[in-house]
C-alpha cells in the first residue's frame, strides 16, 4: 500500500539497528531482574502487586521480541533473530517461535478479510460493557492462565509424541524456566519464582486480551484491506507502555502498513505519516482509557 513515504524515509525506516535490537532485550531483561531485586530488598503488599504486573508485563514484552525475531526484522541477520528470538525471548513464555511466526504470517496476509486467522479473537467487538469486564475477570481469576499451564504440563506429558520444533522449543523453555528457579533458589528466594509463575498465570493473559482488543477490535472496517481501517494504532503513555504495551506493541497500524519496519522505527514512521496527511481521515486513539470507550457499549 502506497504511504506517501519519499525512499529516504523508508532506506532510513528500514535500517535495522543490532545495537536498538539488544536494547530491548536488555531493558525488557533489566525490568524483570528489577522487579525482582525490588521486592526482595522492600517485600511489602505493594512492591509484591506491582512486581507482579511488571512481570507480567515484561511476559508480554518476550512475546512482542518473538513475533519481532520471527517476522526477522528486529536484528541484521536472520541468524542472529533465529537465535536470539529461540533462545532469549520465546522460552520465558513457552513460545514456539517458528510455529507462531507460520500462523502470524497468515495474518498480516489476510488480515481485512474474512480469512483471517485470527478473526476469532476480535470480530465480535464492540461488545458490552458487562461482557467485556468478565473476560478480564476471567483473565485475572487465573483461568485463562491455568488453561496455559495445563496446556504446557500436557505437552510435557507428551513430549516423545510432539513434533521435533515442538520439542525443541518445549526444552528451551524448561530450561529458562529451571534455570530461573535454581537462580532464585541460590540466594534463597525461591518465592521469587513463584512470583514470575502467579504473573503468568493472573496477570499476562489480562495484558495479552488488551493488547490483541486494541490491535483490531472494533475498528471502522475489520473487512477492509486498507490497514487504518482494520486495525489501530495506540498513543500510549510511560505509564501505559510500561504496564500494558511494552516494546512498541501499540503502533499495530504502523505493522500492518509495514510489516519490514523494526518496532524500533515504528514511532518515527507513525510521525512521518501524521506530518504528510497520511492519517487525515484516520482517527489515531489517545490512550487505553479512550480504547476501552471504543470497544464497548453500554
Amino acid at each position: 500500500m502506497k504511504t506517501n513515504l519519499t525512499d529516504e524515509e523508508l532506506r532510513s525506516l528500514s535500517t535495522r539497528s543490532d545495537l536498538k535490537a539488544a536494547w530491548m532485550f536488555f531493558c525488557n531483561y533489566a525490568i524483570v531482574i528489577a522487579s525482582f531485586i525490588v521486592v526482595f530488598f522492600w517485600t511489602n503488599p505493594v512492591t509484591v502487586i506491582l512486581a507482579i504486573f511488571l512481570l507480567g508485563a515484561r511476559q508480554l514484552g518476550f512475546g512482542v521480541l518473538v513475533h519481532e525475531c520471527g517476522h526477522g526484522t528486529l536484528f541484521k541477520s536472520k541468524g542472529l533473530n533465529q537465535l536470539m528470538g529461540n533462545w532469549f525471548a520465546a522460552p520465558a513464555v513457552f513460545s514456539n517461535m517458528g510455529a507462531y511466526s507460520h500462523v502470524h504470517r497468515r495474518h498480516h496476509r489476510l488480515a481485512g478479510s474474512e480469512n483471517d486467522p485470527d478473526l476469532p479473537n476480535y470480530k465480535d467487538y464492540p461488545i458490552s460493557r458487562s461482557r467485556l469486564r468478565r473476560k478480564l475477570v476471567r483473565d485475572l481469576s487465573g483461568k485463562t492462565g491455568w488453561r496455559q499451564i495445563s496446556g504446557i504440563a500436557s505437552s510435557i506429558t507428551n513430549f516423545h509424541n510432539l513434533r521435533i520444533d515442538q520439542q525443541e522449543a518445549l526444552t528451551r523453555g524448561l530450561i529458562f524456566n529451571i534455570t530461573l528457579l535454581g537462580l532464585t533458589a541460590a540466594v534463597g528466594a525461591t518465592w521469587l519464582f513463584i512470583l514470575w509463575v502467579i504473573a503468568f498465570i493472573f496477570v499476562n493473559p489480562l495484558i495479552s486480551r488488551i493488547r490483541q482488543i486494541g490491535e483490531h477490535a472494533a475498528v471502522p472496517d475489520l473487512y477492509n484491506l486498507d490497514p487504518r481501517l482494520h486495525t489501530r494504532s495506540i498513543i500510549a503513555s510511560w505509564v501505559e507502555r510500561l504496564f500494558i504495551c511494552p516494546m512498541g506493541v501499540n503502533y499495530h497500524l504502523e505493522h500492518h502498513l509495514l510489516a519490514s519496519i523494526p518496532v524500533y522505527n515504528l514511532p518515527k514512521m507513525h510521525d512521518l505519516l501524521k506530518n504528510n496527511d497520511f492519517y487525515s481521515t484516520t482517527h489515531i486513539t489517545q490512550g487505553y482509557r479512550e480504547l476501552y470507550g471504543q470497544v464497548t457499549t453500554r
